[in-house]
């Protein structure tokens, strides 16, 4: 599933470094912490791998 917005794709880079052990899961916090939990690695490094060009910033809601 690729990322709506930049900051989804970010939250994702995040959680798949935890989740890789390149950062502490200690350090991850709202969604980045969420993802780690409930995604596998290999759903997260699809969504972080989404080219952010033409992506907004934050997903509108609806």
């Amino acid at each position: 599933m690729p990322a709506k917005s930049q900051a989804q794709q970010k939250a994702a880079g995040a959680a798949l470094a935890a989740k890789r052990g390149d950062m502490p899961k200690s350090k991850l916090k709202g969604a980045s912490r969420s993802m780690a939990e409930s995604m596998s690695e290999e759903e997260l490094d699809k969504m972080a791998s989404t080219p952010r060009k033409g992506k907004p910033q934050h997903a509108g809601k609806g």
